[in-house]
């Protein structure tokens, strides 16, 4: 899912060369930096906070505002919070690009190509989508241009684009475009597999898996099939304990959230409907996409109006409306902080 802004690269470009944006009207620039060194930054807010629940005060402050701290992107999505180097990378799929952002340094350019590595050109999404840390705190991608998993073969403070490929068939079939993943404690990784990096989605005639699964990478290379009911499988997250696997499925005819149970070998079962949303699909933009836990056990899903804080029991606590279509979210270390990729916009939102 994406909305294309024809003029989100050369916009990018000029806040590179320029070095620093200052905050401006919206009209003005794309790019929200700091403007001094010596005053506290001032970011522009956007969008509400709806309650629905008074337990939402127990994680979002009643005065908490959504804050954008970058745009002029095409399509962002994948972020991911680097606790040793406190910044945000995130994706832009269709330049095939990942950007960073610091409180300190702004906006830069993190790494490219991303997702597609080819000389041959293609159409489609063919950047990067989730970026994850694997237990050795390396950088993996899902790769929508290359159809597979793959992990960077550089540190992460010197990143080029150099791959080491983990996973790219099933039963010896090319994937579709991996598209969000997850890693559980003892290092299995699991990982969805939409259409949506080919350049025709799901009527593309290179599509060569005839589903769309979700699947477990298991330690030695083996890739097992853990579903392949969904339409649009995309986000995914265990509940603390790793008992629980939550799938969303991004199909605005059936836009919903998936529970299942974790299995001893990883597997999983009696899967059921954890939230429908597409009623809610056909009035607001968005639909189930990036999908975090934080250590309460309470549900981040970016969705129809923005990201819907759930608890465990599936009841709608609230929803940080951002007024964009969103894909995506990740927690700073401490949990403290919820960034946002909402189409063109990196947002954040302070948690209590």
């Amino acid at each position: 899912m994406r909305h294309t802004n024809l003029l989100g690269t050369t916009l990018i470009l000029a806040c590179l060369l320029a070095g620093a944006c200052r905050q401006k009207d919206s009209k003005q620039t794309n790019m929200t930096e700091k403007e001094s060194t010596t005053a506290p930054t001032v970011y522009k807010t956007t969008g509400t906070i709806e309650r629905l629940d008074a337990a939402l005060d127990n994680i979002i402050a009643p005065d908490a505002k959504i804050e954008i701290l970058a745009t002029g992107f095409d399509w962002s999505e994948g972020p991911l919070w680097l606790p040793e180097q406190n910044k945000l990378l995130f994706s832009d799929i269709p330049p095939n690009k990942i950007y960073e952002w610091s409180e300190e340094g702004g906006l830069k350019l993190y790494l490219t190509p991303s997702g597609y590595t080819s000389e041959v050109p293609r159409g489609g999404e063919v950047g990067s989508n989730a970026l994850i840390l694997d237990k050795q705190g390396r950088l993996v991608l899902c790769q929508h241009g290359d159809r597979r998993m793959a992990r960077m073969d550089a540190p992460l403070n010197q990143p080029k684009p150099n791959y080491i490929t983990l996973a790219d068939k099933f039963e010896g079939k090319r994937l579709n475009s991996p598209n969000d993943a997850v890693y559980k404690s003892n290092g299995d990784l699991y990982f969805t597999d939409p259409p949506y990096g080919l350049e025709k989605n799901a009527d593309d005639p290179a599509k060569e898996i005839p589903f769309q699964g979700v699947y477990r990478l298991t330690a030695d290379g083996a890739i097992h099939l853990l579903t392949k009911e969904l339409s649009r499988p995309n986000g995914l997250a265990f509940s603390p304990d790793e008992k629980t696997f939550y799938v969303a499925n991004s199909d605005p005819d059936k836009a919903i959230w998936m529970a299942y149970d974790v299995q001893p070998d990883g597997n999983i079962t009696n899967g059921r409907l954890f939230y429908d949303a597409t009623s809610q699909a056909k009035t607001e933009k968005g639909l189930p996409d990036g999908l975090k836990i934080n250590r309460q056990g309470y549900l981040f899903a970016t969705g129809p109006g923005g990201v819907l804080i759930f608890d465990k029991n599936a009841k709608h606590l609230g929803t940080i409306r951002t007024g964009e279509a969103t894909s995506n979210c990740a927690f700073n270390a401490d949990e403290s902080v919820l960034y946002l990729t909402a189409d063109d916009y990196i947002m954040r939102v302070k948690l209590k």
